[in-house]
């Protein structure tokens, strides 16, 4: 069962930003800790690192420290959409993205619990 779809990458040159969408299906949205996760090509699922996490409200954000004042996550829990706005954007930015309902929003809680999709590819070219 698909439970998250996430779309919106691409092959960008550095500098270029993007914004990726998420939108959930079958799990309560609003209620839930949201966040994007970034996977190389090959990487198990448990290796897979945190970009951003969202409490259900969108008024509490963590960022990993590579990614910070370049992205934003928000969501519209109207719309049911998670959104990551992807500026200024580096070579090491690019990997597969997924979104995933998540423990929480610190460095250690801010972790793919639930829904996880199959990703939309970014490639940031020099």
């Amino acid at each position: 069962q698909v439970q998250v779809t996430e779309s919106g990458g691409g092959l960008v040159q550095a500098g270029d930003s993007l914004r990726l969408n998420c939108t959930p299906s079958r799990f309560t949205f609003h209620r839930a800790n949201m966040g994007w996760f970034r996977r190389a090509p090959g990487e198990e699922r448990e290796a897979v690192k945190a970009v951003a996490c969202i409490s259900p409200n969108g008024a509490i954000n963590y960022y990993e420290d590579s990614v910070k004042g370049r992205f934003t996550i928000s969501r519209d829990n109207i719309k049911k959409t998670l959104y990551l706005q992807m500026n200024n954007q580096k070579t090491e930015d690019t990997g597969i993205y997924h979104c995933a309902g998540t423990r929480g929003l610190g460095p250690n809680t801010c972790v793919a619990d639930y829904a996880w999709g199959q990703g939309t590819q970014v490639t940031v070219s020099s």
